[in-house]
């Protein structure tokens, strides 16, 4: 299957979500709501539901034979989803809160899985205009405008030997995550850089050797951090599951993800 899927196409879908996100976010009305999120109550917004119905129409146009799990789409029962070969996982409009203050700080995610492991990601940031993308296999990339270049792995240290740069919530920050840096880091590294942005711009950073780790304990569902998986494991980085150290897997029972650290 993954041989069948055309990259470019899948960027091409999300980069084009960008008007009709755009057109919302310049927008007067917004017509925000509030939706039950797993037991928690977010906000809602126009450019969340015609995004997800752009991409999941264009996607079905293209692979009809895919599977679907779209945060803005009716939850699939894990009876059925449990045994699907491969699917989608799409958050059309990743950052709504971001989304909503106006800045800029928001995404879409359209992600390929291949049973519980994400094989293809896309983030697009429509205000940065920017693309990162990557198939399993095949490196993963930037593109900003026309302008595409491939990312390179980059450890802490050879970035900078004495800051480690952590990457941190702009609208979720864990009240405890300085005492945690403080408590396992410091020892190693002399000074602690915190970095601020929303959505999945967190994994783009990292990929972009902007940031060197995002610890994440509060939640997040599995359409949040699909698409930055696979981008971050094309690159031999990882999302590994606090404090067990798993390799974050998916298509759960319950789709809300554990705590995680991605480094």
């Amino acid at each position: 299957m993954l041989d069948q899927i055309n990259i470019s196409e899948v960027v091409r879908i999300a980069e084009h979500a960008w008007s009709i996100i755009m057109d919302i976010y310049e927008s007067e009305n917004m017509d925000i709501q509030e939706k039950n999120d797993d037991g928690y109550m977010s906000p809602l917004t126009r450019a969340d539901t015609e995004a997800n119905a752009y991409i999941v129409s264009e996607l079905k146009k293209l692979y009809p034979t895919v599977n679907m799990l779209s945060e803005e789409e009716k939850e699939v029962p894990y009876y059925i989803r449990k045994d699907w070969e491969y699917f989608w996982c799409v958050d059309p409009l990743d950052g709504t809160k971001e989304f909503i203050k106006r800045n800029g700080d928001f995404t879409v995610n359209i992600a390929l899985m291949h049973r519980d492991t994400p094989v293809l990601g896309v983030i697009y940031a429509p205000v940065h205009k920017t693309s990162f993308y990557s198939v399993l296999w095949q490196w993963a990339y930037k593109k900003k405008s026309e302008n595409i270049i491939q990312l390179i792995h980059k450890t802490k240290k050879e970035i900078n030997p004495k800051v480690l740069r952590v990457v941190a919530s702009r609208s979720h920050r864990w009240e405890d995550l300085d005492a945690y840096v403080d408590a396992i880091w410091k020892q190693t590294w002399k000074e602690i850089q915190f970095v601020s942005v929303g959505s999945s711009l967190k994994f783009t950073l990292i990929a972009d050797n902007q940031a060197d780790m995002y610890p994440r304990f509060v939640p997040t569902m599995e359409w949040d951090t699909a698409a930055g998986q696979a981008i971050l494991e094309e690159l031999w980085y990882s999302i590994k599951i606090f404090p067990e150290g798993d390799i974050l897997k998916y298509n759960r029972e319950n789709l809300r993800n554990p705590f995680f650290i991605a480094e």
